[in-house]
């Protein structure tokens, strides 16, 4: 008389798309252990004996096989047993938008992607005035930067302990270029008048002048240069320079 052997009712197993599952089957006596598999999708096969070991099948929605399995030693089946295998998808993360500010402007970027995913992400240049790491979506302050900081965010989806494929940008920082205030100048009627701007950066130059009637146009780019009008009284024009950089206006000044 042989014993009917009986095998250990595995546990069900929740997994990741791609990833290795495997499990031991035990029991009693020496048994062959016998099962099979209600879908294929997951990523086994139909049937199968002894131990299983696959690579969890790339899904796009959760997916379950029932695994039966049944012990049989020397012609004898034991009982069976049934578990699950389910098979979560990968989450994504859509592509974030490159990001390019000017110090002290406010940083916005939404993360959108699987539905019901989380984002974590990583940076690394805290310098910009965001953390080196965190999760969901950013809002904050950019830092006011002496010069162009650039920092590379990473961020990954995940949906409970499925990670999805990261995907990287970049936020840059441009610095508010200064100009020097230029000194008042004092000068006769005809005389050239030559205003050279300088400040920190490389900025672009713009300046307004409230009355042309000194010989100068309203507006205009750069270095000043131009003979002062023959007037018959004095006459004074009020000059406002703003330096400019990379669409990043600094603090301006007149004279």
């Amino acid at each position: 008389i042989n014993p009917a052997p009986t095998v250990d009712d595995p546990p069900n197993q929740s997994v990741c798309s791609g990833e290795q599952v495997d499990v031991v089957f035990s029991g009693t006596g020496n048994p062959n252990f016998n099962w099979t598999n209600s879908n294929p999708a997951i990523g086994l096969g139909a049937n199968g004996t002894g131990d299983i070991s696959f690579n969890a099948a790339n899904v796009f929605a959760p997916t379950t096989g029932t695994i039966t399995v049944t012990p049989n030693e020397a012609g004898c089946p034991g009982p069976a047993q049934t578990f699950t295998i389910t098979v979560n998808p990968l989450p994504s993360v859509n592509q974030p938008m490159d990001v390019s500010v000017c110090a002290g402007a406010t940083v916005l970027s939404n993360f959108t992607g699987s539905a019901g995913a989380t984002f974590s992400w990583t940076n690394d240049n805290p310098t910009i005035g965001l953390a080196a790491s965190g999760t969901g979506n950013l809002n904050f302050v950019s830092a006011n930067v002496p010069s162009q900081e650039v920092a590379n965010i990473t961020v990954t989806p995940a949906i409970g302990t499925c990670m999805g494929n990261p995907l990287n940008f970049s936020i840059t920082i441009n610095p508010a270029p200064t100009v020097d205030d230029p000194p008042n100048q004092s000068v006769c009627s005809g005389e050239q008048v030559d205003v050279v701007f300088s400040g920190t950066g490389n900025p672009n130059f713009n300046w307004t002048n409230n009355n042309p009637a000194i010989g100068l146009g309203t507006n205009g780019t750069g270095d000043i240069s131009f003979n002062a009008a023959n007037v018959f009284a004095p006459t004074t024009g009020t000059i406002t320079v703003t330096p400019n950089e990379a669409g990043c206006p600094g603090p301006a000044q007149t004279f």
